[in-house]
C-alpha cells in the first residue's frame, strides 16, 4: 500500500504569525496616526453633545431670521455638526463589531485547521493499521498453503 504523507500548507505558518487582520492594523504612518487621534476625539458622544451646545448658541438668531434662516441653521449647523460625531461613533462601533467577527472567524478557521490535521493523523494511523492487517492476513494465508 502506498503511504501518503501529509504536508501542511505553508500559508498556515504565515497565518499563525500574522493573526487576524483588525481595524487597528490600518494605521499607517504619521498622517494615519493624526487622523486616528482626530477621529477618536471627534467621534465621541461627548463631542456630539459639545457640538449640539455650540449649535444651540446660534439658535435664537436663526429663529429671529425667519423660516429660511431656521431651516438653514438646522441643515447646515445643527445636523452637520452633531451628526458628524454621531456617525463617527456609529462607525467606531461598527468597526469594533467587525473586528470581533474577524477574530471569531479566525479562531473558527484555526479550530478547523487543527481538526483537519488530526483527521490526517487518524487517516495515517488507519492506513498503517490496514497495511499491518493486510500483511498479517497475507502471511497467514501463505503459511496455511
Amino acid at each position: 500500500m502506498k503511504t501518503i504523507e501529509h504536508i501542511p500548507n505553508p500559508r498556515l505558518k504565515e497565518r499563525e504569525k500574522m493573526g487576524p487582520h483588525l481595524t487597528k492594523h490600518e494605521q499607517v504612518g504619521l498622517n494615519g496616526r493624526i487622523a486616528l487621534v482626530i477621529t477618536n476625539t471627534v467621534g465621541t458622544m461627548w463631542c456630539a453633545y459639545a457640538f449640539a451646545a455650540i449649535a444651540l448658541v446660534s439658535l435664537p438668531a436663526a429663529v429671529q431670521g425667519g423660516v429660511a434662516t431656521l431651516i438653514a441653521w438646522i441643515a447646515q449647523t445643527f445636523l452637520q455638526l452633531v451628526l458628524l460625531s454621531v456617525i463617527m461613533v456609529g462607525q467606531k462601533v461598527s468597526a469594533a463589531a467587525s473586528d470581533k467577527q474577524a477574530l471569531q472567524t479566525y479562531r473558527d478557521a484555526e479550530a478547523l485547521l487543527k481538526i483537519q490535521d488530526e483527521l490526517h493523523r487518524l487517516i495515517k494511523v488507519n492506513n498503517d493499521l490496514t497495511e499491518e492487517i493486510h500483511r498479517a492476513v497475507t502471511a497467514k494465508g501463505a503459511s496455511a498453503a
